[in-house]
């Protein structure tokens, strides 16, 4: 395939003879789905036509860019695709040579296996008088037999151990023929580019391209130091590209944007509303006697789709305002096999307020500790985040940095064992609340008992959803003791606190009340 275009802005790449070339990637920004590469050549004084080989043939022609240093101009450009054997990507290359050379050494193993099998064979016959040996002097009939075992030990030893070795050259060789078909899997055809230029002088073209499969997203590591109140927090990224070309030791940035999605401005239609009167259709002639419309056609069968692999470019699930990018701070080498990477962005260290918090309603007696911290500037974007509690291992959930209101990071660092939840039951009742009336009602009354055994003070919140009415016809009566500390919890409707400093060994007790009255007919959602 070959066709010719005159590109305001093209594909360059060679230098001023015919000689291929290869541009390295220098940078590539990532975007969720998609990344734009960025290549640098150096063009020579006097240069005419610039050729670049290497490039993979699954790039987007509409998003090429270039940009070329002052006293370089570029003219027609010329794109030819060539089938993936005739341009290798060096990765493919150089795994063809890693599995050529173990093939070599496999065959080397099975020869001398085969000799060593031969001398074997021969020494059992001789041992056993198949071929008619020569008579030996019975002087000389221990050194015969001694040489004959030592040869044989030695035939023996030598197949044991190149069978040893040629299972250890076997399993490398297992592995790279994998890794080398995963490469040609994910290899497309490549593409060939030439430029005609006008260099007055030297300088560089640096190429730009939009490619798919290819993205990134969020993640986070947060340790907390519950000695120092302290939260040290990581910011990450898993990357992963199966682009068909393979990115070595290139600078990366991470967007939030994603160019490959089509934006159109909206275009409402009139909304218009017409009103027909009823018509009875047994009377109506124009119904009853109306043709049945013909079957439509059948649609033409689907062509087979094609073999597709199962990568999944990562994506962010959300995405801030606008566009973000992310600089990462050391060079990234990613092979285009499908592989996921995590990289680092940045890391910081907050101070972090401590609390142990617990909802008994919830049907969980465990008390979970908790720490909370100022939010630094920035879009923080949400995603996996790995939790540790002084040195150990606690977890991993779902974090969204933006969520809370009031501008915090609020982070769940498992349970705290030094703390116990009781829930003691002091009345319960339902039953009718009069004979004439036709109501029912429902009583609740119990008492929330937390005890600490730390050694240090901690500060406790306890948590507690209030029954709210959404009908005239269902009443509540709420009596809390002490008087919560904190009401609609997060802009949660109904949802109260108690924020408690416990001493060690200290127990609080927090009691809740509530009378629910509802018609004795139909039925309550939400009732326990």
């Amino acid at each position: 395939m070959e066709f010719k275009q005159a590109w305001p802005l093209g594909l360059v790449f060679a230098m001023t003879t015919a000689a291929a070339t290869e541009a390295p990637i220098q940078s590539v920004t990532l975007y969720p789905g998609s990344a734009t590469v960025e290549r640098v050549a150096q063009v020579a004084p006097g240069a005419t036509q610039v050729e670049i080989t290497g490039l993979p043939a699954n790039f987007d022609t509409e998003t090429v860019r270039l940009q070329a240093d002052p006293g370089i101009q570029v003219g027609q450009v010329v794109t030819r695709d060539q089938a993936r054997a005739d341009s290798p990507s060096p990765r493919e290359a150089d795994l063809e040579a890693k599995v050529q050379a173990l093939q070599d050494q496999v065959a080397a193993i099975d020869a001398d296996i085969k000799s060593a099998q031969i001398v074997q064979g021969y020494l059992e016959k001789l041992g056993s008088g198949g071929d008619k040996p020569a008579p030996v002097d019975a002087k000389n009939l221990a050194g015969t037999l001694d040489a004959i075992r030592k040869g044989a030990f030695d035939a023996l030893e030598r197949v044991r151990n190149d069978e040893t070795k040629k299972r250890a050259l076997t399993k490398q060789l297992d592995a790279a023929q994998r890794d080398l078909a995963q490469a040609r899997a994910g290899a497309r055809a490549g593409r060939t580019i030439t430029v005609q230029v006008a260099a007055r002088q030297g300088g560089k073209i640096v190429l730009t391209y939009q490619v798919n499969r290819a993205g990134w997203k969020p993640a986070y590591r947060a340790a907390l130091d519950s000695n120092a109140s302290t939260l040290d927090l990581e910011r990450m990224a898993t990357i992963s590209q199966k682009t068909g070309e393979d990115w070595s030791n290139v600078k990366l940035r991470l967007s939030t944007g994603q160019p490959s999605l089509v934006v159109y401005a909206p275009d409402p239609e009139p909304w218009l509303l017409d009103y027909r009167p009823p018509v009875d259709s047994r009377f109506d002639s124009s119904v009853m006697f109306r043709a049945m419309p013909a079957p439509a056609p059948a649609a033409p069968p689907a062509p087979p789709a094609a073999k597709q692999d199962d990568y999944i470019a990562p994506i962010l699930e959300t995405q801030g305002n606008f566009t973000t990018e992310f600089e990462v701070p050391a060079r990234v080498t990613l092979a285009s096999d499908g592989r996921e990477i995590a990289v680092s962005l940045s890391r910081q260290t907050l101070k972090a307020e401590q609390r142990v918090v617990v909802a008994p309603r919830s049907g969980n007696d465990a008390a979970v500790l908790t720490a909370q911290a100022a939010r630094p500037d920035g879009v923080w974007l949400p995603g996996q985040v790995q939790l540790q509690r002084d040195g150990t291992y606690v977890g991993a959930l779902r974090w969204d940095p933006q969520a809370a209101a009031d501008g915090r990071f609020r982070l769940a660092f498992g349970r705290d064992p030094l703390v116990r939840v009781k829930v003691e039951d002091r009345d319960r009742k339902s039953g009718q609340t009069g004979f004439f009336n036709g109501a029912n009602q429902r009583r609740i009354a119990q008492t929330y008992v937390v005890t600490s055994t730390h050694r240090q003070p901690i500060d406790v919140l306890v948590l507690e959803p209030t029954p709210v009415s959404e009908s005239d016809k269902v009443t509540v009566k709420t009596a809390l003791r002490p008087e919560p500390d904190v009401r609609d919890w997060e802009q949660r409707r109904g949802l109260v606190g108690w924020m408690r400093t416990l001493k060690p060994n200290e127990t609080a007790r927090f009691d809740v009340d509530y009378v629910i009255d509802y018609p004795k007919e139909g039925y309550v959602q939400g009732l326990p």
